[in-house]
């Protein structure tokens, strides 16, 4: 069973943390709890979100977070990232399995009841559920589900789910009510003045969550 946190996992977005960077934004959230970091680029070239990479696992070393690569299998193994994040239109899940092997975390989005119910938990180790609000930090996202619809798109799911789309702090006991182990956030996180302060929000508000 591999060990991994999704209670505070933020996405990063070139746009949103370019004042400071997102090696810089990734280093603060973590130090405010931000427990999974995702790097998530579609603009860059392999070569760039391997150097990209490269700089957050240093910057994270030693503080027990999570490096997972959105999407770019050969930026994910060059990079030694703990995981990889799959959508639905980018490569299946055997596909991913069988190139990164079995010690990687493998996350896959799912934007309907028949996707969360249809997840392999021989391949997959999360589902990314969701959007459950409209969000700007993703042009083409699928229609917003709603916290119902997360309640019932996690039930469905066989591995733990993450949840993710427009989320803030003040969504966690919502979010952790629909029986997700965690929220995925970006703007909340990106691109505020103060990131590490921004995380520590959200971390207080998980905190209050019953065990």
């Amino acid at each position: 069973m591999k060990a991994f946190d999704l209670s505070l996992y933020l996405v990063l977005d070139p746009n949103l943390c370019a004042q400071i960077g997102m090696v810089e934004t990734a280093r603060l959230a973590v130090t405010g709890g931000a427990t999974m970091v995702q790097l998530r680029d579609k603009r860059a070239g392999t070569s760039e979100m391997i150097q990209t990479g490269r700089a957050l696992k240093q910057a994270l070393g030693g503080t027990g977070a999570r490096l997972i690569v959105n999407d770019d299998v050969e930026a994910a193994i060059a990079i030694g990232a703990d995981g990889l994040h799959i959508g639905q239109e980018d490569m299946d899940a055997r596909t991913a399995r069988e190139l990164i092997g079995p010690e990687m975390i493998l996350g896959l989005s799912v934007e309907t009841e028949a996707l969360a119910a249809a997840v392999d938990p021989d391949l997959v180790d999360y589902t990314g559920v969701g959007p459950v609000f409209a969000t700007p930090t993703k042009a083409d996202h699928k229609q917003p589900i709603g916290f119902d619809g997360l309640a019932r798109l996690v039930q469905l799911s066989p591995v733990p789910s993450v949840a993710i789309g427009g989320l803030k702090a003040e969504h966690v006991a919502e979010v952790f009510a629909a029986g997700a182990k965690g929220l995925a956030v970006v703007s909340a996180i990106c691109g505020t003045p103060d990131p590490e302060a921004a995380t520590r929000r959200i971390a207080a508000e998980i905190r209050k969550v019953p065990a």
